[in-house]
């Protein structure tokens, strides 16, 4: 897939009061918030399927904000705009050494292509911990989605410095919790203020639930 940057017009978008109120009288506000998802019934479709679960969560994260202007904000040559759709960056886990390295995988709305891609940027770059990006520096377009799968949290917090325009916004998940056959995930979202208000997180987090819930729309 291809993505373009396209400027906002300061004139006539409509948020643009908001915008220049967090990135000019506040200067930056950089903020988490900490939820829990019911990932059950994706589970469950994973496992009769023999998929795994990481490369679905980046898939389903990535989709989901791609569908909203919001979480695909940035500065290009100081020209604020967005992109059509962002590229997930994330840790790889190298349980040799104990240390992290990062990959991209590029973002495709084909959920099998998608996957497909991920595996293969795992088997060709995923074992090499002797550089930090294996893969090289992630697009421009990129955004941080990460996991710490070995416990669970009730909240995270990210103290991004030099921030100001950074706009993408940064998913973390934690471990998974059992609970009478209902499996819960812990997710904390960070984003700049100046993008993103709480009210299209709550769209956001509505949209995921639902591909969540329902597997069968996009595994084919």
């Amino acid at each position: 897939m291809n993505t373009n940057f396209h400027t906002i017009d300061m004139e006539t978008w409509p948020r643009s009061h908001t915008y220049n109120y967090f990135t000019k009288t506040v200067s930056t506000l950089i903020y988490s918030i900490n939820v829990t998802v019911d990932i059950t019934i994706l589970r469950n479709a994973l496992k009769s399927k023999g998929l795994k679960f990481f490369p679905t969560y980046l898939y389903l994260v990535t989709r989901a904000i791609g569908r909203h202007q919001e979480f695909l904000m940035s500065i290009q040559n100081d020209v604020l705009g967005y992109w059509d759709y962002r590229t997930p960056f994330y840790p790889v886990f190298h349980k040799e050494s104990k240390t992290i390295t990062f990959l991209w995988t590029e973002y495709d709305d084909d959920f099998k292509v998608f996957y497909r891609s991920y595996i293969s940027d795992m088997k060709q770059y995923g074992k090499d911990y002797s550089i930090m990006l294996s893969k090289g520096a992630p697009p421009s377009n990129n955004y941080i989605i990460s996991c710490v799968p070995w416990f669970s949290f009730n909240g995270l917090s990210m103290q991004l410095q030099n921030a100001k325009n950074y706009y993408a916004p940064i998913f973390e998940s934690g471990g998974f919790t059992e609970t009478n056959g209902t499996i819960m995930m812990p997710l904390s979202i960070t984003v700049n203020h100046a993008a993103v208000d709480g009210y299209h997180i709550k769209v956001l987090l509505e949209e995921l639930q639902w591909t969540i819930t329902h597997p069968e729309e996009w595994i084919k």
